[in-house]
């Protein structure tokens, strides 16, 4: 875990170095990637990894926090440059492309299951929030109806998002996520 200091240069560089090299072979599909390969892939010494996360499991929950940080950022740039309904529709398929890159960490993510990690519990909770910020974006602007919550609707994509064992699912994905999508814009009030 990182201390409350700021980290050094080349200490900061070590760790986003380790973090990278993480993701490539968690995401690429490496689900048995050892630590030691891991550091060598990220040019430092396995001690340098245990400095920066002092198991496994907890470089799994740091590589899965960066994506979920990366994916809640998305709503605000995407209210910046589109219409609130336009930044739904794209947030709502950046998730289904989360479920897919989150395939190939599922086998990782399940050892980090298992403990009483809130990582989870704090994505579904951050994920529903960026959710209603663009639902409420979308509600005053009249263009998505207002009755829905984003606990709700992140609930629904994870039911389509748990297709990720079928074969093509992304793009039956995408397609039932357009569906979803028209459904929010049924029966909200009309901009006059």
């Amino acid at each position: 875990m990182p201390s409350a200091r700021p980290l050094r240069a080349d200490a900061r560089r070590n760790r986003e170095a380790l973090l990278s090299a993480a993701r490539q072979a968690f995401l690429g599909g490496d689900t048995d990637a050892h630590v030691e390969d891991i550091a060598r892939s990220a040019g430092v010494a396995v001690g340098t990894l245990y400095r920066h996360f002092e198991t496994r499991e907890a470089l799994i929950e740091e590589v899965y926090r960066a994506e979920v940080d990366s994916l809640c950022a998305a709503p605000a740039d995407l209210l910046d440059q589109h219409a609130p309904e336009e930044a739904l529709r794209r947030f709502l398929l950046l998730l289904v492309d989360h479920a897919a890159v989150g395939k190939g960490m599922s086998v990782v993510l399940e050892s980090i299951m298992a403990t009483d990690s809130p990582v989870f519990r704090d994505a579904r909770t951050r994920m529903g929030e960026a959710l209603t910020r663009l639902l409420d974006a979308g509600s005053a602007a009249g263009a998505i109806r207002g009755d829905v919550t984003g606990p709700t609707l992140l609930r629904a994509l994870g039911g389509i998002c748990a297709m990720r064992v079928t074969e093509g699912w992304l793009d039956e994905a995408r397609q039932i996520t357009a569906l979803l999508f028209d459904g929010l814009r049924y029966a909200a009030p009309r901009a006059r």
